[in-house]
């Protein structure tokens, strides 16, 4: 027992009590301190044993002259110091671990010995060394980390995740190792939610995550490892989605998981143990125990580090509850795979599983968002862009199963298209020939110059762009916008053209068109 100046004054002022308070008369006080000197005291050190009268007298004394501090043990001046005949041992002691650190007590005594015929107890040799600054870990420099604990000042600020094996469980007459997932509130230290599962893997994390989202909201951050699954694409966009920000363990570092790793000794010593000594259970049972451990137990026990139980601290540190829409969070966790609607059966593939699309997006490329997670009765497909196209039912392609093909739309009957479009190139191309006329051109010159024409000019395209049948290949629309360019730009050549097309990026009419016009005098 580590003894105090305190203790010793307490203990004096007790045994001297009667004439330090002037209770003794002053002619009986010779007679009271010669009959205490003659009793054994105990002392405050355990021992019993006799004052003599010089010593109490001294006490006496000294409590008038300085009051509790005169009754105080007073500190050796010479206090961790050595005598004056060790000194230089001790000196020498201090710089054979300075040239080596990992010098033990006794190889020192053993140098000791030889130099000066006398060694030091280890004990004192050890104190010695470490008032010096001499011991192996003030000599050695260190990397250790300076540590700070996971705290919060709110509740539903930083989750702390992870998984853990289970206690054995019983299933379909098998006995089948069960999977801890458990993220815990670092706050208030209260389990958010905790299930057993039968793997560990991303469906599961991500179960376990829409169960806690679902009865406490979002939390501000999330704390996992560096397991394959924390790092995972789904998780990763989902967080920002929901405002949260996904935090890592440092690689190699299992202190600072401490938070989430003790609750799961926590859960193994006090819930598992019991499960572990009592016959199997099954799943479901098991999670009927554990969630009766948590809320009847756990939640209502005083936490050693926060002084609360973790169901009030939670409670009482739940400033707002940031809701999430359970709907639009699963579909965070929908992979998203590029397809080509087939353009014999009009479907989407995706896990061997077939999913009908409308006539109208067949031989077009679609973006299929589907739960991995599951047998889909259906698959959402947008467009590349993003744009929403349709749900896609799932079938199984056997005759008239096609749920777009059962009942077709309707056509609209066609109408007879009148020549509108025919005569403004007929005005066009007269007013083309006009023009040429009046300007005199000589149509041997023009061929020889290669100036073309609208029909060469849109032959020439037909040819550029691998259509069959010449100018009959291209469309109204196309053609009209060849005329139209012509018509501003009449003197386009057939070195140019070429030329435009080789510089264009896509083959297609617009940007052949804008290159040949970049071309063309102005």
């Amino acid at each position: 027992m580590s003894l105090t100046h305190d203790d010793w004054a307490v203990f004096w002022c007790h045994l001297l009590g009667p004439i330090l308070l002037d209770d003794v008369e002053r002619g009986e006080r010779k007679r009271f301190l010669r009959e205490l000197s003659q009793r054994e005291v105990r002392l405050p050190t355990g021992h019993s044993r006799r004052i003599s009268l010089s010593t109490l007298r001294r006490k006496v004394r000294q409590f008038r002259q300085s009051k509790l501090m005169g009754l105080q043990r007073k500190r050796r001046n010479d206090r961790g110091k050595s005598r004056k005949d060790r000194q230089a041992m001790l000196m020498r002691a201090i710089e054979l671990k300075r040239q080596q650190p990992l010098r033990s007590p006794h190889v020192i005594n053993t140098f000791l010995q030889c130099e000066f015929g006398r060694t030091i107890p280890k004990s004192t040799l050890n104190r010695q060394l470490r008032w010096a600054g001499a011991t192996l870990r003030q000599l050695q420099p260190t990397d250790e980390k300076i540590r700070c604990r996971w705290t919060r000042d709110h509740s539903n600020s930083l989750w702390v995740g992870d998984f853990a094996d289970g206690p054995c469980v019983f299933h379909d007459g098998h006995v089948i190792k069960s999977h801890l997932s458990i993220w815990i509130d670092c706050h208030s230290r209260y389990v958010v939610e905790g299930r057993y599962y039968f793997r560990e893997n991303l469906d599961i994390l991500i179960d376990s995550l829409l169960r806690a989202w679902a009865s406490h909201g979002a939390s501000r951050e999330l704390y996992v490892d560096n397991a394959k699954i924390y790092h995972s694409r789904a998780l990763k966009l989902a967080c920002p989605q929901l405002n949260i920000e996904l935090l890592h363990r440092p690689p190699r570092d299992p202190p600072a998981g401490g938070i989430i790793e003790r609750m799961i000794q926590t859960t193994q010593l006090q819930f598992e143990a019991e499960i572990r000594a009592s016959h199997t259970v099954t799943l479901n049972k098991l999670n009927h125990y554990f969630q009766a451990w948590l809320h009847e137990g756990y939640h209502q026990t005083v936490h050693s580090q926060t002084e609360q139980t973790p169901g009030e601290r939670f409670r009482a540190g739940t400033r707002y509850q940031r809701r999430v829409n359970m709907a639009e969070a699963l579909e965070l966790f929908h992979l998203r795979e590029r397809r080509t609607v087939d353009k014999t059966f009009c479907d989407v593939r995706v896990d061997r599983q077939y999913f009908a699309v409308n006539p109208k997006y067949r031989y077009e490329c679609v973006m299929v968002h589907y739960d991995p997670f599951g047998r889909s009765a259906e698959v959402k497909l947008y467009s590349l862009e993003g744009i929403f196209l349709q749900v896609a039912p799932r079938y199984d392609r056997s005759p008239g199963a096609h749920p777009f093909l059962d009942s077709p739309q309707p056509k609209s009957p066609a109408t007879p298209l009148d020549h509108e479009y025919l005569e403004i190139l007929s005005v066009r191309h007269q007013e083309s020939l006009k023009a040429e006329s009046q300007s005199g051109v000589n149509y041997h010159r023009a061929q020889h110059a290669h100036i073309l024409s609208v029909a060469q000019l849109a032959n020439k395209f037909a040819q550029l762009l691998g259509r069959e049948g010449g100018a009959s290949g291209l469309n109204a629309e196309e053609l009209e916008q060849l005329a139209s360019f012509h018509s501003g730009h009449p003197r386009t050549t057939l070195e140019l053209l070429e030329q435009a097309c080789e510089m264009a990026e896509l083959k297609t009419i617009p940007v052949i068109l804008f290159q040949l016009q970049q071309l063309l005098p102005r």
